[in-house]
C-alpha cells in the first residue's frame, strides 16, 4: 500500500504530537516549573510590550520585563496574604463557637421533627468535648506536624523551595526573549503550509487571548462586589473571602460554590444569626445574576465559544490525564481544539458530502 506525501506528513505529525504527549505525562515534575512560567509569560508579555511601548521602544526590554515580574510577583504575595487571615480567625471561632451552634441546632430542630413523630436524641455534651477535643489537639499539634512533615519528606520541601526558584527565573528569560522562541518554534514548520499555521495560531491566540482578559476583568469586578457587599453587613473577613471568591471564579461555578461555603461558614461563626443566611444570600444571589447576565456575556463574550462547561470539563480531563501539568496546558489546548472544531465544521458544512 503506497501513501501520499500528504498522508506520510499527516502520520509523521501525528507520531510527534504522541511523543510529546508520551514526554509530557513521563516527564510531568520536571516539565511543571517550565510550563508554569511559559503560561505566565504567554499572560504577561502584552503587559511587557505595552510598557515598552509607552517610551517609543527607548526603555530596555529588561527593565520592562523586571517591572511586570515584580509586579506579579507582588500580587501574589497579597494573594497569599488574604489566607493567612482567614486561617487565624476562623479556626478559634470554629473552636469557641461549634459546641453554641450545635445546641441552638438541636433547640431549634427538635420541635420541628417532632411534628412528623420524628424524635431525636443526641448525646450533646459527648459530642461537643469530642470536637472541642479534636480542634485543640489539632490547632496546638499542627506546627509541629508542620515542622515534622518538613524534616521528613526532605525531596518535598527541596522540591516546593526549586519551583519558587526556578519558576521565577524561566519566567524572566521566558518574558525577555518570547517572540525569539514563538519565532524558532514557526522556523520549524514547513513553508508551504505556514500561512494556514499562521492563520490557525493567530485565530487560536485571538480565542485564548479574549477569554483570558475578560475573565481577569470579571474576577476582578466581581472581588470588588463580593468584598464591598460582606463589608456592608459588618463581616469582619469581607476583603478576603470577597477577593477570594473573585479570583477564585477562574475555574465556573467551583470557585464560586467554595467561595459561598467560605462566606456562610464565616457568617454564621460570626453572628450566629439568620443574618448570616441574608447576608450570604443577598450578596451572591444578586452577584451571580450581575456576573452571569450582563457581566460575563459583555465582558468575556459568547462569541469566544469558551463554555464555563467546556473549561470545566478541560480542567478535569486534562487534570487527569496529566497531573497538575494538564491543569496548567487546559485553556491553551482548549483554545487550539475550538479553532480544529470550528475549521473542521466549516470544512465539512462546505463540503460535497455535507451538500449532496
Amino acid at each position: 500500500m503506497q501513501f501520499t506525501p500528504t498522508q506520510k506528513q499527516a502520520a509523521a505529525w501525528l507520531a510527534i504530537a504522541v511523543l510529546a504527549l508520551f514526554a509530557m505525562r513521563a516527564l510531568g515534575p520536571v516539565l511543571t516549573p517550565f510550563i508554569v512560567a511559559a503560561v505566565l509569560a504567554y499572560a504577561l508579555t502584552p503587559l511587557v510590550d505595552r510598557l515598552d511601548a509607552l517610551w517609543g521602544g527607548r526603555m530596555p526590554r529588561v527593565l520592562a520585563v523586571v517591572i511586570v515580574q515584580l509586579l506579579f510577583l507582588l500580587a501574589m504575595f497579597c494573594l497569599v496574604l488574604l489566607i493567612i487571615p482567614v486561617l487565624l480567625k476562623e479556626i478559634p471561632l470554629i473552636r469557641e463557637q461549634l459546641p453554641l451552634l450545635l445546641d441552638r441546632l438541636h433547640i431549634t430542630l427538635s420541635p420541628w421533627l417532632a411534628q412528623f413523630g420524628i424524635r431525636i436524641a443526641l448525646d450533646l455534651a459527648s459530642l461537643r468535648e469530642l470536637l472541642v477535643g479534636y480542634l485543640n489537639a489539632n490547632w496546638g499539634d499542627s506546627f509541629g506536624s508542620l515542622w515534622s512533615s518538613l524534616k521528613l519528606g526532605g525531596s518535598v520541601l527541596f522540591t516546593v523551595v526549586g519551583y519558587t526558584v526556578l519558576i521565577p527565573v524561566a519566567l524572566f528569560y521566558l518574558l525577555l526573549d518570547w517572540k525569539q522562541v514563538v519565532a524558532r518554534a514557526l522556523e520549524l514548520v514547513p513553508p508551504r503550509v505556514r500561512p494556514g499555521v499562521d492563520s490557525f495560531t493567530h485565530e487560536a491566540d485571538l480565542v485564548l487571548g479574549q477569554y483570558l482578559r475578560g475573565q481577569l476583568l470579571v474576577m476582578a469586578t466581581m472581588a470588588v462586589f463580593y468584598s464591598t457587599g460582606l463589608a456592608l453587613f459588618g463581616l469582619d473577613l469581607a476583603v478576603p473571602i470577597g477577593v477570594f471568591t473573585g479570583l477564585a471564579m477562574f475555574v465556573p461555578y467551583v470557585g464560586f460554590g467554595i467561595g459561598l461555603v467560605l462566606a456562610i461558614v464565616a457568617g454564621v461563626l460570626e453572628f450566629a444569626s439568620i443574618k448570616a443566611l441574608v447576608m450570604v444570600g443577598s450578596v451572591y444571589g444578586l452577584g451571580q445574576v450581575f456576573e452571569g447576565f450582563y457581566l460575563t456575556p459583555r465582558l468575556v463574550g459568547e462569541r469566544i465559544g469558551l463554555h464555563p462547561l467546556a473549561v470545566i470539563f478541560a480542567l478535569l480531563a486534562f487534570g487527569q490525564l496529566f497531573g497538575f501539568v494538564g491543569v496548567l496546558i487546559a485553556l491553551p489546548a482548549s483554545a487550539l481544539l475550538l479553532v480544529a472544531i470550528r475549521r473542521i465544521r466549516a470544512g465539512y458544512l462546505s463540503s460535497r458530502l455535507y451538500q449532496g
